[in-house]
């Protein structure tokens, strides 16, 4: 299949589930293009170029031929060429007026738009559905500037080890979360492009949304392990840990928003709020750090060895 918009091969069309060659497609691709990211960041610090105030917008942003001329002058510079070559191969740079909007309107996801069709909008991105497939297109916006999306921050606590707190993300962030909703079995995503205006564009397998408010906490992905209260509390539903290719990930905002039913009638997680598990904590308090590694090998384990969490 072909995408209606961008013309490149896709495995999303409407309600259909993609089968499980094609998911472990997707998150594969999900994978490389963080390992891309990684590797820009690198070559660009090495030319000088990265901005550290700059969580990562203007490395996404950087055109194909941007350092053409360079490329000759040193293997730093070749290097950072073909980094930024590879990575425009994962996230194109596509214009809005690609996806059907007039972009020399003041805000223009907010105008009629022939071949999308407006689903709803919330903090971090809008939504439309394509008049063509079916399929649903999630328009990310950036916010302040060089922000986009949400993430995790983490400081002490006085009564936990942890408190994580939602704050405005950077583009890596945002690409791992979409990589954390594939790999939690959500609804199949693709990343598609990103608009020279920062708009990260994502494509996702339509479901039929759950009432609001429905209680989520005995229908969460099975792979999520429940976090002791003694070592975390989250201002997002549902706080859990994932490990993903042996790295920890604090999963949350797992509300009924964030979910969908899809045509096998299962729930499918398409959005959530999440950062990587912060690793300096680990040394400094040696019970959670034991907590991670016990865990790791048995989902199950209890907070303490030995002691059922109920009785802590």
């Amino acid at each position: 299949m072909q995408d209606a918009f961008t013309g490149k091969t896709t495995c999303i069309q409407g309600s259909a589930l993609p089968g499980a060659e094609e998911r472990a497609h997707l998150q594969d691709d999900h994978q490389r293009r963080l390992e891309a990211l990684a590797r820009l960041g690198a070559a660009a610090e090495k030319c000088d170029l990265r901005a550290h105030s700059d969580p990562d917008r203007d490395l996404v942003l950087l055109a194909e031929g941007e350092v053409a001329l360079l490329e000759h002058s040193g293997p730093e510079w070749a290097e950072l060429g073909e980094a930024i070559r590879v990575f425009r191969a994962l996230l194109p740079l596509r214009r809005l007026e690609d996806f059907g909007f007039h972009a020399d309107v003041e805000h223009p996801l907010e105008e009629p738009n022939a071949r999308l069709r407006y689903l709803h909008s919330g903090v971090e991105a809008s939504a439309f559905v394509a008049v063509a497939d079916g399929s649903v297109y999630k328009f990310f916006l950036p916010r302040e500037g060089q922000f986009i999306a949400s993430e995790f921050g983490f400081r002490r606590g006085d009564e936990t080890v942890l408190l994580a707190e939602a704050m405005l993300g950077g583009y890596r962030g945002l690409l791992e979360k979409l990589l954390l909703v594939q790999a939690l079995g959500g609804m199949a995503t693709e990343v598609v492009a990103v608009t020279p205006e920062g708009i990260l564009v994502a494509k996702q397998t339509l479901g039929e949304p759950l009432p609001q408010g429905d209680d989520m906490s005995g229908s969460l992905p099975p792979a999520l392990i429940e976090i002791p209260s003694r070592f975390l509390r989250a201002n997002r539903d549902h706080p859990r840990l994932f490990f993903l290719r042996g790295a920890p990930y604090l999963v949350a905002d797992l509300h009924a928003r964030n979910f969908v039913r899809g045509a096998d009638q299962a729930l499918h997680v398409i959005d959530l709020v999440a950062a990587p598990w912060p690793a300096e904590f680990g040394p400094r308090d040696p019970q959670i750090g034991a907590w991670l590694e016990r865990v790791r090998h048995d989902p199950d384990a209890s907070a303490l060895p030995g002691a059922h969490d109920d009785d802590l």
